[in-house]
């Protein structure tokens, strides 16, 4: 008897929704992830309403007063607001600055300048790159330290009842950020 030549193996065939459903495990996994990274990056943030600290605040003017974020707060009444923590030495919050800078123009948002220097330094970086945004000069990272924030780029919502939610550390897009907001204000 004779060997008979033994047929190359083939691969079989998957179906489309195997192939799918391993695909949706791989993006469940990253999702899962990504998720995990914010919760344990914003672990420290308050809860609850934020401290009402007093700041220097810098308007889209270039005028300058000193107030609080509850006062800040009054002038948005029953919508939520949004806090945006960045520095001028930080090269991701220059990334950020179109998306900001877009966001300001419609909707409730202080921005804080976390350890980048006096309000003079802090108006000069605001005029120098064409930043029309109020701001809260935080030259010492208190107001960031309360608020929970070790680290720049972040982004949190102070919903209508002055409670924190949906923080972020790091690159948000301009869509997460108006999302956030419209998701506070309607839940």
């Amino acid at each position: 008897m004779t060997p008979t030549a033994a047929a190359p193996n083939k691969p079989v065939p998957r179906s489309h929704w195997a192939r799918l459903r391993s695909h949706l495990g791989t993006v469940a996994l990253m999702l899962a992830v990504f998720f995990g990274v914010q919760a344990w990056q914003t672990r420290g943030v308050a809860q609850g309403p934020p401290p009402d600290l007093s700041f220097t605040l810098i308007e889209p003017d270039g005028s300058q007063q000193t107030t609080t974020l509850a006062a800040w707060r009054e002038r948005h009444p029953g919508q939520p607001v949004a806090l945006y923590l960045w520095a001028e030495w930080c090269p991701i919050c220059k990334l950020q600055q179109p998306n900001v800078t877009d966001l300001v123009a419609d909707m409730p948002l202080l921005t804080i300048a976390m350890q980048s220097g006096s309000p003079e330094v802090v108006a000069r970086v605001l005029a120098q790159r064409q930043l029309p945004w109020p701001t809260a000069v935080d030259p010492c990272g208190d107001l960031s330290g309360v608020l929970g924030f070790a680290s720049v780029r972040a982004f949190v919502v102070v919903d209508a009842e002055g409670r924190l939610r949906l923080p972020t550390v790091g690159y948000t897009s301009g869509l997460g950020m108006r999302l956030r907001l419209w998701w506070a204000g309607v839940f």
